[in-house]
């Protein structure tokens, strides 16, 4: 790390006011090591900044200091949120909140935290008994009217992570402006103004009642239960992944009307250190290794698997040799969206209000398939949030009937306002199911999907720059691309480029306006032979992300030599980029 002495400065000054008795002797001891180090590097990432909000909410490294995780941040957080909501509702005398948690290590105590934060300002708290799946969060705040939320969770991060995301009454993650007023609230907060103390009158604890309610709701998502009930010994393998779905997937997948499902005992163990995994993130294949081993054991038509706080899914087929085939998440969401839109229109369940949702980033082919049934598909930013929000201003015109995004996150019903892995597991053994009854596989329907609109391959390239410097990079970076963007990649001609910083779009010569509820630092390069390269900074990880989308023609039912081709063409966007 640079050797910035007025940014050390800063830093130290920042840690000094941590050595006050506000903080308890472990964190004091902590920050008193930082400052006895001669390497300035731990000081500055631990005090730098702010921890903020970013696309999933507050997110980072547990430990003392500003931009990691701990109990006084995720208490000044609290704070400054509570404040929020006190001057969004003025006057209101029955505020409330829902607070949850996953299974992280911390997670109980912050949550709890939270929830005693909220009382002592005055604000009923609904905290969950015990770890509940993200989506099960956003339900229970529409089901009970709360304004707010709160679920204390780091998603698919590192074992060393955990986080904090902010709910509004709609059950969907803050969006502008509650995001940025909950942010400048926050900065306003120290230490000695948090109210720390519970009011054991406006704490109430939930758990099996709202697990009754919540899993009636997912099984709106069912769209043939038929289907269903001519498959129900279809032979189902899960993994829980040490996380929150291990009680609820089961008992969702019985409801539906599947009797044989197994679970891969290991990881139904709760344990915030993910020992079966490296990483607990369904994007990586190592996690789904006990699965397919488990799976193969069973001889099982497919292996499925939550992440620790139950939003996104994971799913393993076989393919046309009788080897496990794990489906990436625009595969997985093609399917959905194909599924949905055929079996609704051929149950004369499909309507001209019915719509679907995907983010920016998403693969263009499910555009493609909406489009050649009628039904309108929206883009939105990335971010399951922004989703939530489209189905939020379409709510009493028009009917939502499942959106997704290629990070492994679907929601196939508007009763939840965030990623759904329970429900979308549910939906995806139905499809199981009914290519069952076609004499196929999950794999054979994506073949037939890609048949009938075309071969595509997406790939994520992420480039991790950590600390102030790694954010500095990535500024420069996007500046850069700004400035002089490329003209071909990889050989191509670009003849689009969609800026959503400035909400601009260039193409054949003309500027023209793009039509988004608010900017975004993401930039779209289209390409003449049918690519789409999409480059954004993380919200929640130091890491600038490149999205890759490449159409192979002519696709002739042969998925390893299209695949080969896809491979082969992105590694030349990469070259081309310099990633």
């Amino acid at each position: 790390m640079e050797n910035n002495e007025a940014l050390i400065a800063q830093c130290r000054q920042k840690a000094q006011e941590w050595l006050s008795p506000s903080f308890d002797e472990e964190t004091r001891k902590e920050v008193q090591a930082m400052l006895d180090n001669s390497d300035p590097t731990d000081l500055i990432d631990a005090f730098y900044q702010l921890l903020e909000f970013g696309t999933g909410g507050l997110r980072g490294i547990m430990g003392a200091g500003t931009n990691r995780m701990n109990k006084y941040i995720v208490g000044m957080a609290t704070q400054g949120f509570a404040n929020y909501v006190l001057k969004a509702f003025p006057g209101r005398k029955d505020l409330a909140a829902v607070i949850g948690h996953d299974c992280r290590n911390n997670g109980r105590m912050f949550a709890e935290t939270v929830a005693a934060i909220f009382t002592a300002n005055g604000i009923k708290a609904y905290l969950f008994e015990s770890l509940r799946p993200t989506p099960e969060i956003s339900f229970a705040i529409r089901q009970l009217g709360a304004q707010c939320g709160v679920n204390v969770t780091a998603s698919h991060n590192p074992r060393e992570y955990n986080g904090y995301k902010a709910y509004w009454e709609d059950g969907s993650q803050v969006l502008q402006p509650h995001d940025v007023g909950i942010v400048e609230e926050v900065k306003k907060v120290k230490i000695e103004d948090v109210k720390w103390d519970l009011n054991p009158d406006l704490l109430h604890i939930i758990g099996g009642e709202m697990d009754y309610d919540y899993m009636c709701a997912v099984k709106e998502g069912m769209v043939d239960q038929d289907v269903i009930l001519r498959n129900k010994d279809l032979n189902i393998v899960y993994s829980a992944m040490h996380g929150t779905g291990r009680v609820l997937v089961p008992l969702c997948l019985r409801s539906w009307g599947f009797q044989n499902i197994n679970v891969v005992p290991e990881q139904m163990v709760v344990d915030g250190n993910f020992p079966t995994v490296v990483s607990p993130n369904p994007e990586n294949a190592e996690a789904m290794t006990l699965g397919m081993k488990l799976g193969t054991k069973l001889n099982a038509d497919l292996v499925v698997a939550t992440d620790p706080d139950a939003d996104r899914l994971a799913i393993v087929c076989r393919n046309d040799k009788g080897e496990w085939q794990i489906l990436n998440g625009n595969q997985t969401a093609c399917m959905f969206y194909w599924y949905t839109i055929k079996n609704k229109k051929a149950l004369g369940q499909l309507n001209p209000s019915d719509f679907m949702v995907k983010t920016i980033v998403t693969s263009e082919l499910i555009a493609k398939i909406a489009r050649a049934n009628g039904v309108e598909c929206f883009d939105e930013y990335t971010g399951f949030k922004w989703i939530a929000y489209r189905i939020r201003v379409n709510e009493g015109k028009r009917k939502y009937i499942g959106g997704g995004e290629e990070s492994f996150g679907y929601l196939p019903y508007d009763k939840v306002r965030d990623k759904d892995a329970p429900a979308s597991i549910c939906l995806i053994c139905e499809i199981a199911a009914w290519a069952k009854d076609q004499g196929k596989t999950l794999y054979d329907l994506l073949l037939d999907i890609y048949k009938e609109y075309g071969f595509q391959k997406e790939a994520a390239v992420s480039v991790t720059k950590p600390g102030k410097s790694g954010a500095d990079e990535i500024k420069k970076m996007m500046e850069d691309f700004r400035a002089c963007p490329p003209s071909e990649i990889a050989g191509s001609k670009v003849v689009c480029v969609k800026d959503y910083k400035s909400l601009k779009q260039y193409a054949d010569g003309k500027e023209t306006a793009l039509d988004m509820p608010t900017t975004a630092n993401v930039l779209q390069w289209f390409t003449e032979d049918g690519m789409k390269i999409s480059v954004r900074p993380s919200g929640t990880e130091p890491k600038i992300k490149f999205y890759c989308e490449v159409p192979v023609p002519g696709f002739d039912g042969n998925y390893e030599d299209a695949n080969a081709k896809a491979d082969a063409r992105i590694a030349e966007i990469k070259k081309s980029l310099g990633l």
